[in-house]
């Protein structure tokens, strides 16, 4: 047997999904500052500064000012993101992607990685893993000729843009693609490249409507046609934990379901049947709602948002990706 030889079965390499301390806390079952991620939207300018008006409160930052946006934040507890690049420029965009990094290239999600590992090495750093904001398409794999999904194709490219995000300071991989078979693509390059990287699977990804307002902050809806070809049917419990299942199989170290508010049936039937460590993504639709509810006096925000927050840890959730982690991180403190 050679000495560097793999044989432990993918689905029993566990040591990077605990290796973290922020990973480690994630399976703990209070509702805490352990519990939140942060989404943040990073721009390849350094110090772009930029509102969304569809998402009261978030903005798009430069990959440096994003620094001086978050280190407030860590003092409060924050211990975990999740980065999304944002090209400045559309006319960057190409078929394949390019600039979402790898090949030579340094997408925002490379330039931020770098910029917060240096300026803040104890946060938990996430990256997003897709092509639909960096594709001319605006399509989350690569397309064939015919303009249909080329699966092979997208499989190598998203390869090659998780290994270079780890390069440039990645500690859990996100893809969101819904690509068949990233997970198990992904894992394996990153164990034949000794790497003790979690995988966070996007596997439970319905094509919801609730994901507008990030669409929007992203400049990455489809151009043509929709995504309901790889992202789930909204009404298929069934299809759902056939992707867990595939998932988990292909090394997948945490199962995501998005959207949450309205799938919590999902997330039950998942925590029941495989029990792995879960997130959520309490998406921008999702957040938004409450924000305009609350800002025409139709509801508490604090109050809902909590309610929401503790349907969520009750069902089975462990990591809860969320646009009011800022907020939260005050008031699991005021509440808990």
């Amino acid at each position: 047997m050679q000495p560097n030889s793999f044989e432990l079965p993918i689905s029993h390499a566990l040591h990077g999904g605990y290796k973290h301390p922020a990973c480690r806390n994630w399976v703990k079952q209070t509702l805490s500052a352990n519990n939140l991620v942060y989404p943040v939207f990073v721009l390849d300018e350094p110090d772009a500064e930029q509102e969304i008006k569809t998402m009261p409160g978030i903005k798009r930052f430069g990959y440096k000012k994003i620094v001086d946006h978050l280190k407030p934040l860590v003092k409060k507890g924050l211990q975990s993101i999740i980065i999304f690049g944002i090209l400045s420029d559309d006319n960057k965009k190409d078929e394949r992607g390019s600039h979402a990094g790898g090949n030579g290239i340094k997408g925002p999600t490379n330039l931020a990685l770098e910029e917060i590992k240096k300026e803040i090495p104890e946060l938990l750093l996430i990256v997003d893993v897709c092509l639909c904001a960096f594709t001319s398409h605006g399509h989350c794999g690569l397309l064939n000729c015919e303009g249909y999904i080329d699966n092979a194709a997208s499989l190598k490219r998203l390869v090659e843009v998780s290994i270079s995000y780890v390069q440039s300071g990645a500690q859990v991989i996100a893809p969101s693609d819904m690509m068949d078979g990233r997970i198990g693509a992904i894992k394996q390059e990153l164990i034949r490249q000794n790497l003790e990287i979690p995988v966070m699977s996007y596997a439970a990804k319905f094509a919801s409507s609730y994901y507008g307002p990030f669409r929007d902050a992203c400049k990455s809806a489809p151009g043509k046609s929709d995504r309901q070809a790889y992202q789930l049917p909204l009404d298929s419990t069934q299809l759902a934990l056939k992707a867990v299942q595939r998932d988990l199989e292909e090394g997948a170290d945490y199962i995501m379901v998005k959207p949450i508010t309205t799938y919590l049936d999902i997330v039950k039937e998942i925590k029941q049947r495989f029990n792995p460590i879960m997130a959520c993504y309490h998406v921008s639709g999702e957040y938004a709602m409450v924000c305009f509810a609350a800002q025409n006096g139709a509801c508490d925000k604090k109050k809902v948002v909590l309610e929401t927050m503790r349907s969520f840890r009750r069902a089975g959730i462990d990591i809860i990706i969320t646009y009011f982690t800022p907020e939260l991180l005050d008031w699991v403190k005021e509440e808990f």
